[in-house]
């Protein structure tokens, strides 16, 4: 059984940046490598190297702060509705970005991989080494927190 495709999707998760996640695999994987022989035969080798991975993940995320700079904003050509529905939809991803990145590390990461990628909570709980109810309280607590920062938003007509 490949363990790349939900290691790539749980550094995704963390990182939101599909390349960012490839370079995350490849450092998990290097160091589950390294520390193989740590290893613990009796328990499940995926949640141990998920935990790998959402560790590096975590790693480029502190990394990523320390080098971070003034985003430049991008211009994109469109088919669809005129450059003020565009920065609407920008303003309105930008928003929800904040909304999550000011989420708690270990809420952001069960939130993320509960509802954008389909994990369960058993599944969750593996990856970050913490009981099924723990994962529970930070999926219903930054869901409640997301709730409030966002709650002024209302759906517009296409």
């Amino acid at each position: 059984m490949s363990h790349a495709v939900p290691a790539r999707q749980v550094a995704y998760a963390v990182v939101g940046s599909w390349d960012e996640a490839e370079d995350v695999v490849q450092d998990a994987t290097l160091a589950a490598w390294q520390a193989i022989a740590r290893f613990d035969c009796t328990r499940p080798f995926r949640s141990w190297f998920l935990r790998i991975v959402s560790n590096a993940a975590l790693d480029q995320l502190r990394r990523r702060k320390v080098r971070e700079a003034e985003p430049l904003t991008e211009t994109v050509a469109t088919q669809e509705a005129g450059p003020d529905r565009w920065t609407d939809r920008v303003l309105l991803r930008e928003r929800i970005g904040k909304a999550v990145s000011a989420l708690p590390e270990r809420q952001r990461v069960a939130v993320l991989l509960f509802d954008l990628e389909g994990y369960s909570h058993l599944e969750i709980a593996q990856i970050l080494e913490v009981p099924e109810g723990t994962v529970r309280s930070y999926v219903f607590h930054a869901r409640r927190a997301l709730r409030a920062a966002l709650g002024t938003l209302k759906e517009e007509p296409a």
